[in-house]
C-alpha cells in the first residue's frame, strides 16, 4: 500500500518534509488557497486541494499520515471546525500538529523542556495551547511538534542586511531558539518513521542565541558593516514584533535527539548561515 500525507496547509515546513517523501515513493496531498500556490504543488509533485473550498474528508479518508500546519484564529481551529467529524472517523497511522514554542512564554532566558508547563503570555500562545488540546481530543495516534523560530532558504537575516535595513534589536537577557527548515522535516521523518502517539517534542537547534549576535554573525559573512545596536525602549516595532520580544527561553532538544536519534544538519545558527550564503 502506497503511504499518503495528506498536509493541511502545505507551507514552507511542510514542503521541506513533502520533498523527500515524495522522493521515497510516498503520495502527498497538500492543501492550498489559491491556483497559482497549487501550480507550484504540482512542480512538486503533490497534489494540490484548493482549501478552504474543497471537501477534506475524502482526502482524509486516503491518507495513512496527516499534518497539520494551519495556525488557529480568533475562532479557533480552521481545520477542525471543517473537518472534525472526517478526522476523528479516520484510521491514520501517524497525525502530526505544528505547534510552537510559544505555549511556554516567557521564561526570562531559563531552559526548558517538554515537561514543563504551559503559561502562554501572547494571544498567539493561548490559541495554540486550545488548538493542541483540541487535537489530542480526537483520540488519533497525535504526534505535537513545538517549533521554534523557523529559518532557511528564503528566510534568512541576509536580504535585510544587504538592504542595509536590518536593526541589532538590544534587550538585556534576550533569547531566541532557532530551527532550520531541513531540520525539521529530519524531525518529523523521525517520527513518522518510529511513531509513538502522545509524543511532543520541542523542535529546535542547540544554541539559543540573542537575536542580535545572529544579525552580526549574517553581516560579518557578507562582508557587510554590522547594523548599529538599537536599545529595546528606543526601537520603533510593530505590535507584532514587539510580542515576540516580551518572551525570552532556551529551548532543550534533547527528546528529539535521544528519542529519536536526530542529528540536526545545522545545529547552531553559525552553521544554518553558512549553508544559506553557499546556497
Amino acid at each position: 500500500m502506497t503511504k499518503t500525507l495528506l498536509s493541511i496547509g502545505h507551507g514552507y515546513s511542510a514542503r521541506a518534509l513533502g520533498r523527500r517523501l515524495v522522493a521515497d515513493g510516498w503520495r502527498v496531498i497538500g492543501t492550498t488557497r489559491s491556483a497559482e500556490k497549487a501550480e507550484a504543488l504540482r512542480r512538486d509533485e503533490v497534489e494540490p486541494l484548493i482549501w478552504p473550498g474543497a471537501d477534506l474528508a475524502p482526502a482524509i479518508t486516503e491518507a495513512t499520515h496527516i499534518l497539520t500546519s494551519v495556525a488557529p484564529g480568533e475562532a479557533g481551529d480552521s481545520v477542525l471546525e471543517a473537518a472534525g467529524p472526517a478526522l476523528r472517523a479516520a484510521s491514520p497511522e501517524w497525525v502530526g500538529y505544528l505547534s510552537t514554542i510559544g505555549v511556554y512564554g516567557d521564561r526570562q532566558g531559563d531552559w526548558i523542556d517538554e515537561s514543563a508547563d504551559l503559561r502562554p503570555s501572547t494571544k498567539r500562545g493561548e490559541a495554540r495551547v486550545e488548538a493542541e488540546a483540541a487535537w489530542a481530543a480526537l483520540g488519533q495516534p497525535l504526534h505535537i511538534f513545538r517549533l521554534a523560530g523557523i529559518y532557511g532558504p528564503g528566510r534568512g537575516p541576509f536580504s535585510k542586511v544587504r538592504k542595509g535595513t536590518a536593526r541589532r534589536i538590544i534587550k538585556e537577557g534576550q533569547v531566541f531558539s532557532r530551527i532550520h527548515v531541513e531540520d525539521i522535516a529530519t524531525v518529523l521523518a523521525a517520527s513518522i518513521a518510529r511513531p509513538r502517539p502522545g509524543a511532543i517534542y520541542n523542535v529546535c537547534d542547540n544554541e539559543p542565541a540573542p537575536p542580535q549576535d545572529v544579525i552580526a554573525h549574517a553581516a560579518q559573512l557578507l562582508g557587510l558593516p554590522v547594523p548599529p545596536a538599537i536599545p529595546f525602549e528606543e526601537a520603533e516595532m510593530s505590535p507584532m514584533a514587539r510580542s515576540f520580544y516580551s518572551e525570552s527561553k532556551r529551548c532543550s532538544n534533547a527528546r528529539i535527539r535521544e528519542e529519536l536519534g536526530v542529528t540536526m544538519a545545522y545545529p547552531g545558527y553559525r552553521a544554518g548561515l553558512a549553508a544559506l550564503l553557499d546556497d
